[in-house]
């Protein structure tokens, strides 16, 4: 009598790039620099935001125990920075990025979406790999947690659409409009309620953004040449009809966009085991 033999080996997932998009200035920070070169202090350890979410990341190694997905981490750092940004070369001397052979560093775009662009562009002339996947990511997120990653991999496992990391809505939402009431108010221009926005499957897009690399490539040049200049980098694929997959993500994952997020991602950091 024979004996079945499973097959226990674990299916890789594809070579997958990681974009960091860090050319934007960040104008409501209100500081002296873009806000991805402000310092952080975490566990009593001092660096820029940009240092803590790229050290974070090239540190990533899955923990997908238990599935039949492997996955060891991001092939390689496409770094975008404005050409010729000083705090960029200081802290890569500094911290030695330059000599470190995962990180290639691309010259930003006007907006982020042409940032985006130029990596995926320098991506397709290095990678000579059809399959690869690349995700993007905000640079001013540093709280991003590797669970989150591990269950976006997941995810997307035999997902061509690709997906995003995403939070549900839980405040009620509001529809805005300009006002101009001079008899009420000593303010010309408000902002005034104009109706409210029923919350159900309403979603706060998160990063990292992960696609197919030439999916995500040809239809992001496909939307700009129409002048769709797109925002985030799942606006390019619903562009071309694709429906990428919502995965939730922990709401800690936030954005550095005003003075009060950087102390708020300090002391999410802080507390992080």
């Amino acid at each position: 009598m024979s004996t079945r033999v499973m097959n226990t080996a674990k299916k890789e997932f594809p070579q997958t790039w990681l974009v960091l998009p860090a050319a934007g200035v960040g104008s409501r920070m209100q500081a002296d620099r873009p806000k991805q070169y402000l310092d952080m202090t975490v566990k009593g350890v001092t660096k820029t935001v940009i240092e803590f979410t790229l050290d974070h990341l090239l540190a990533y190694s899955s923990g997908l125990s238990g599935s039949n997905l492997s996955r060891s981490g991001f092939h390689k750092v496409v770094v975008v920075v404005t050409k010729g940004d000083p705090y960029w070369h200081d802290i890569s001397l500094a911290r030695c990025y330059d000599q470190d052979d995962r990180i290639l560093v691309v010259d930003g775009g006007s907006e982020r979406c042409y940032s985006v662009l130029n990596a995926l562009t320098a991506i397709t002339q290095t990678a000579h790999n059809d399959n690869a996947w690349v995700a993007v990511h905000d640079v001013a997120r540093p709280c991003l947690s590797y669970a989150d990653l591990d269950n976006l991999f997941l995810a997307l496992n035999h997902y061509s659409d690709g997906g995003i990391l995403a939070t549900p809505v839980r405040d009620t939402m509001k529809r805005g409009v300009q006002g101009h009431q001079p008899e009420e108010s000593t303010s010309a221009d408000e902002n005034l309620i104009d109706h409210t926005v029923d919350r159900q499957q309403l979603w706060h897009a998160l990063t990292p953004q992960m696609f197919p690399l030439p999916a995500l490539l040809n239809n992001l040049q496909a939307a700009l040449a129409n002048g769709f200049e797109v925002t985030d980098d799942a606006s390019a694929m619903e562009y071309a009809g694709a429906k990428p997959k919502l995965v939730s993500g922990r709401s800690d994952n936030l954005k550095i966009t005003r003075p009060e997020d950087l102390k708020l991602a300090e002391f999410y950091l802080n507390n992080n085991e």
